[in-house]
């Protein structure tokens, strides 16, 4: 009989012990290192029940060329209150032809699709409290003739909602205005009502997801030294500072438009519980620098939680058994913090 999960805790002996958070990960591009990091993920202690969305076979190829005891069980569905390291879940979604580490092959496309639309799902359905998803190749599925640009759209089209990538690295978090553009096309994506909506996704999230009650957010300008006074563009003038304007007036704490080459400077880090930046390029590689590895990329703004490692495919590791899961871990023990929250 199916276990029903109680709302916070489940008593016993006067002890109060939870029940485990559900991550369903998705092992992202097969022929990439995404099934070796499930496999060290599954190796770790993290407190919670993992479950694998994907092909078995390749995770415990994977496992196997790492040298991990990896035990793999179907997906019962029921909820857990401890973990061994080694144990893994897994619901096996198989791929339509063998994988060959560090090949792509479009064929297996449908098949990276199909499993975030499982987890996706599940999330929905409550099945899952959490999804953590391992690197995609866009891609090969383009080339495979699916539309595709990216995790953060696809679950955003999949739930219907408004999102915001965020990526969080230890002591700094930056959300972006634009994501996956062409650089030529951030000017006209950017509108008043974009940032007052993504601004308010951001602080929502800020409060409820982790818990901050007064987020301080800085907003960095689109222009070299946030346009000069409009001698180096008027985007600033026109569009971001009315939308924080109408912002502040809501409540929320908002500094900028800020110039971009200073605003991340130590001492303004230590000001701002996190960042707007106008375009994928202008805060990522300042956090990437800051912490690789460690950094996470979060999908705000979904009734679920979405967590996700802020590196690449890296063919090249692929079947090497080295690929490092330090960002992966990243990932599923802030989803588990997040979906702690909401036990």
């Amino acid at each position: 009989m199916e276990q029903e999960r109680p709302d916070v805790f489940s008593r016993g002996l006067g002890v109060s012990t939870p029940w485990l958070p559900r991550l369903a990960l998705t092992p992202g591009e097969p022929a990439g290192i995404g099934p070796e990091l499930v496999a060290a993920l599954a190796a770790s202690p993290i407190a919670a029940d993992l479950i694998a969305v994907g092909d078995a076979e390749p995770i415990l190829e994977a496992a196997a060329r790492r040298g991990l005891a990896l035990v793999l069980e179907d997906d019962d569905g029921q909820w857990r209150r401890e973990r061994e390291p080694g144990v893994l879940r897994c619901v096996h979604l198989p791929t339509a032809v063998p994988v060959v580490p560090g090949t792509l092959d479009v064929r297996n496309a449908a098949h990276v699709l199909a499993t975030l639309t499982r987890a996706a799902n599940g999330c929905l359905e409550g099945e899952f409290d959490a999804v953590v998803t391992a690197p995609v190749h866009k891609g090969v599925i383009n080339d495979a003739g699916i539309p595709f640009t990216g995790h953060t759209e696809f679950f955003a089209a999949r739930a219907h909602c408004e999102v915001v990538m965020l990526l969080v690295a230890p002591g700094l978090r930056v959300a972006l205005a634009t994501t996956h553009l062409a650089l030529s096309a951030v000017p006209t994506a950017i509108t008043a009502a974009s940032l007052v909506r993504t601004l308010r996704i951001l602080n929502d999230d800020l409060r409820h997801r982790f818990g901050i009650a007064a987020p301080r957010i800085a907003v960095l300008g689109l222009n070299p030294h946030a346009g000069e006074g409009g001698h180096l563009g008027r985007e600033e003038i026109d569009l971001i500072a009315p939308a924080l304007a109408a912002l502040r007036a809501e409540g929320l704490q908002l500094d900028g438009p800020l110039s971009a080459d200073t605003a991340f400077v130590p001492a303004k880090r230590a000001q701002y519980d996190a960042y707007l930046a106008m375009y994928h390029d202008q805060g990522l590689p300042v956090l990437k620098a800051l912490g690789f590895g460690d950094g996470v990329n979060v999908t705000l703004g979904l009734p679920f939680i979405r967590t996700s490692v802020d590196h690449g495919t890296a063919l090249d590791l692929a079947g090497t058994g080295r690929a490092d899961p330090a960002s992966m871990l990243a990932a599923a023990t802030l989803a588990t913090q997040l979906a702690a929250k909401n036990l």
